[in-house]
């Protein structure tokens, strides 16, 4: 499922949008909330998921699918 994500990931000098295996980044910023912005324009046009990591490293609970259809496990209420 790889092919069909983009994360956003701490970078040393602030964010990076990158999609998983590629050796260049989408984009980097200097902050996460920039990073979720382009993140989400990208996973939007692409139908992508994105992945969004914590400044640890760690995964985050933030994240979506697109399109929504596509989510097997979509959000209750």
């Amino acid at each position: 499922m790889s092919g069909k994500q983009i994360w956003v990931s701490p970078a040393d000098d602030g964010w990076r949008v990158h999609k998983p295996g590629t050796v260049k980044d989408s984009a980097r910023t200097d902050t996460k909330a920039e990073a979720l912005e382009i993140a989400e324009r990208i996973a939007r046009n692409q139908n992508l998921d994105t992945k969004v990591q914590r400044a640890d490293g760690k995964l985050s609970a933030e994240g979506n699918t697109y399109p929504r259809s596509r989510d097997k496990f979509p959000p209750r209420g």
